[in-house]
């Protein structure tokens, strides 16, 4: 049985684990505020919200409902339109109408969704971060000038509470949020998360943020699934010399990290262009991995680490990410093989560290080429060197040859020029709808000069390289 809380409705259900939450909600529960759109997690009409027990504290976030199984919900609180609905309107509804925020009213739900819960893990809220929550949600019809408006107005509204109330409290007063939030919580705590152990499940499914939608009519044929968000850790942790990250870690949770932002600062915001908040509330660290894109930016950033990859299956065993892929879509792993944890050296205060994307479009979009480059000095040379490019081969490549080149050099302009030139006879792109080998090959140069421009702007010579 998966057990959770649906608005203010206790649920118990024995519906395949594999069933998607949008699915439940709209056919099972008749909630149909929770609108089915593009149904791969890219426009938001499905956004409903999930509040977890972490450390003590209830914590939120949006979530597509479209990519969920349900089992994944045992032991949250799931929030649909519904669920925030009051005789009155929110000051969220009440602004999205008199502001023009809303015309059809499809996505109107979802914009709803995400902005509450904006305010609900939000206590010194601000346009600039109401904004960001909603970069998954998109409207056809009414334009973003008025959300943004009423997103604004909402803040006021807010600002203008009582401070001295706790959060919950606050945010009831205002009317924000229906009073039985407050005794979710309790509710929670007295709930057993399910954890569906199959060991014969046909799919092993992390976020299913791409399984779903590449093979979603297989998962729910097959009625069965092992869920490795309920089973494999999600810890980001310190062990000895080395940083752990546990392999159904969210790529949110990455950003979120205390420890990631302390040795790897740049990456917060090179990561919040991974997809929407939705999307990285869900897509697991593993996942990513073992998708095998030829331009993931999470493998992408591992290889240049140095990581390995810590599986278990009949027996456990450890793998150099930069050994994983032996082909397009081929891994160095059995079937039923899972990646528990993934394990890089702790960087030494000399390291410097950049990752680069260059996409169509700024946010919410695959890389056409990305490259990370992670350098340690020594006495004024290079004494590791890691080097990695998506997008130029049939898998994320780690350019060991390049970074035979670097070791040992003193950074300057001919080395840069000589470790480009060296990356061009390692890759083998191809023509695509992301552009030309031949201009995939120019911006992998580009983006090796740009680490090196970035992080040792005194000791290249830009003009030089041109």
């Amino acid at each position: 049985m998966i057990e959770f809380i649906l608005n203010n409705q206790h649920i118990t259900t024995d519906l395949p684990s594999t069933t998607l939450l949008l699915d439940f909600l709209r056919k099972e529960k008749r909630l149909t505020g929770t609108k089915e759109g593009c149904r791969e997690g890219d426009c938001g009409a499905c956004t409903v919200l999930t509040g977890e027990v972490v450390k003590g504290s209830l914590k939120y976030r949006v979530i597509n409902s479209c990519l969920m199984p349900i089992n994944d919900v045992g032991g949250m609180h799931v929030v649909t339109v519904e669920g925030i609905n009051r005789k009155e309107l929110s000051p969220v509804q009440l602004h999205m109408a008199d502001q023009g925020g809303t015309q059809c009213g499809f996505c109107t739900p979802g914009f709803v969704i995400s902005l509450t819960g904006y305010f609900l893990s939000c206590d010194n809220p601000e346009i600039e971060g109401a904004v960001n929550i909603l970069g998954g949600n998109i409207c056809r019809c009414t334009g973003y000038t008025g959300i943004m408006r009423a997103a604004g107005e909402a803040i006021k509204s807010y600002l203008n509470t009582d401070q001295k109330l706790p959060h919950i409290d606050r945010l009831i007063s205002a009317g924000f949020i229906p009073p039985y939030f407050k005794k979710v919580k309790k509710q929670l705590n007295s709930i057993k998360r399910n954890v569906n152990r199959q060991s014969k499940a046909l799919f092993f499914i992390g976020g299913g943020t791409d399984l779903y939608v590449q093979r979603w009519e297989e998962i729910l044929k097959a009625r069965a699934g092992f869920v490795s968000q309920t089973r494999i850790s999600k810890e980001i942790l310190k062990s000895g010399n080395r940083i752990k990250i546990g392999g159904g870690t969210t790529i949110q949770q990455v950003i979120e990290s205390p420890l990631i932002n302390k040795y790897f600062p740049v990456l917060r915001k090179k990561l919040e262009l991974f997809g929407s908040l939705q999307i990285r509330n869900r897509a697991t660290v593993s996942g990513n991995i073992v998708n095998a894109s030829p331009i993931g930016d999470l493998t992408n950033i591992l290889m240049a680490l140095n990581a390995e990859l810590h599986l278990s299956g009949k027996k456990k065993h450890s793998v150099f990410i930069r050994d994983f892929y032996k082909g397009y879509k081929i891994l160095n792993k059995t079937k039923n093989e899972v990646i528990e944890s993934i394990s890089f050296p702790v960087p030494p205060r000399n390291f410097y560290f950049n990752f680069e994307k260059v996409s169509k479009r700024t946010y919410l979009d695959i890389a056409g080429v990305n490259s990370t480059l992670g350098l340690t000095l020594s006495r004024g040379k290079i004494e590791y060197a890691g080097l990695s490019a998506g997008g130029v081969a049939p898998y994320s490549l780690y350019l060991k040859k390049t970074c035979e080149f670097l070791n040992g050099k003193e950074i300057n302009t001919q080395t840069v020029k000589g470790a480009a030139e060296t990356a061009m006879e390692e890759i083998a792109p191809i023509s695509d709808a992301r552009g030309t080998a031949d201009y995939k090959r120019l911006l992998l140069r580009q983006l090796i000069y740009a680490h090196f421009l970035l992080l040792f702007p005194q000791k290249v010579n830009d003009a030089e390289l041109l």
